[in-house]
């Protein structure tokens, strides 16, 4: 009984051992073969394979950047980066455009004499834009009578005549879309900055700038391609200066410029206004008038004193025909309108030179 006795304890102790290996057998053969399909659902640790994106995810995640970088955030690399005009359009607020309720030009109080001197802002704009300048004698150095512009707008270079009036001055940003972008709540004075600051004028084409009329970026942009990086440089940089807003589509038209433009430098160049008497190449001379228009009245044709009931010159201020404003003269094509010459009104005359529509 004693050797039976040990011979079964030697027995179990021997199964046991064996029953041992074999556990760490299985245990040795199952642990490096995970299947990750599976571990991925109920693990919430991802493998580092899973932390690779794709190439379609990475395409999400620049996408997903951009947006955030519409909704403020700064320091992105790439063309945003700080002095450009992308990143001082980053700062300008995103809104709808406003209502044009309460809207009236005259509110910006354009030609001005803004800086005290002694010009208004038009021949401000002229002598400082053209160049080779002819300017009528007698006006204290103000009044631009002739001189050639390199139209950014068009491209082309041209002679510029007062009196035929083929120049206007844009406003950059022009009034009616500064309003529509807050500057209905400016004060008096704010509005008269506005209107008459040389950030936001320019000389150009008198039809294209009638053909802007109010546009922002989305609707209007200069034929000439090469400026509208610098263009759109320009219209940010004083929608910044005056806290003014951009709607959706005129950011979305400004970041698709600005895209192909290398960076493009925010606009920070001196846009302010020559002396009086100063520009390039300046000569003076007095101001040839036009011939009058002949009389189409049937009679004599006396033009003066003769105390006939009937007529006077064409060219007198007692003419029937009236021009509510400069818009109207320039549709029926009187534009410029002479002191003396009919549809002339002091009310079109603001600087009062005896030129009115110019």
């Amino acid at each position: 009984m004693p050797l039976l006795s040990s011979s079964r304890r030697a027995l179990a102790a021997l199964a046991a051992v064996l029953t041992l290996g074999l556990l760490t057998g299985c245990a040795e053969a199952t642990e490096p073969t995970i299947d990750t399909a599976a571990s991925s659902k109920s693990d919430p640790k991802p493998s580092q394979q899973a932390l690779e994106p794709s190439s379609d995810s990475e395409a999400l995640t620049t996408a997903d950047d951009a947006d955030a970088g519409r909704d403020g955030d700064e320091g992105r690399a790439g063309s945003s980066a700080t002095g450009t005009a992308l990143a001082m359009l980053e700062e300008l607020p995103v809104k709808g455009r406003a209502p044009k309720t309460g809207y009236d030009g005259d509110l910006f109080k354009w030609r001005s004499d803004t800086d005290h001197n002694g010009c208004d802002t038009r021949n401000d704009v002229l002598r400082r834009d053209l160049t080779d300048i002819t300017l009528k004698a007698g006006t204290q150095g103000c009044i631009v009578l002739a001189g050639t512009i390199a139209d950014p707008y068009k491209g082309e270079t041209y002679d510029f005549d007062r009196n035929a009036n083929t120049v206007d001055i844009d406003h950059i940003v022009a009034r009616s879309n500064a309003w529509q972008t807050g500057a209905a709540k400016f004060d008096e004075e704010t509005l008269k900055e506005f209107g008459n600051d040389p950030l936001n004028l320019l000389a150009v084409s008198s039809s294209l700038n009638r053909q802007k009329s109010d546009g922002d970026a989305a609707t209007w942009l200069p034929p000439n391609k090469s400026y509208r990086c610098e263009y759109v440089a320009r219209q940010i940089a004083v929608k910044h200066k005056y806290d003014l807003w951009v709607v959706p589509a005129e950011k979305a038209a400004m970041e698709r410029i600005l895209g192909g433009c290398e960076g493009q430098p925010a606009f920070t160049e001196d846009a302010g206004w020559p002396d009086p008497g100063d520009g390039d190449n300046v000569t003076t001379k007095e101001e040839a008038r036009p011939a009058k228009q002949e009389s189409s009245s049937s009679g004599s044709g006396s033009s003066s004193g003769s105390g006939g009931s009937g007529s006077s010159s064409s060219g007198s201020a007692n003419s029937s025909t009236y021009f509510e404003n400069c818009t109207a003269a320039r549709e029926a094509g009187a534009a410029p309108v002479h002191r003396g010459d009919p549809g002339y009104g002091s009310h079109l005359d603001r600087d009062g030179d005896g030129v009115a529509c110019e």
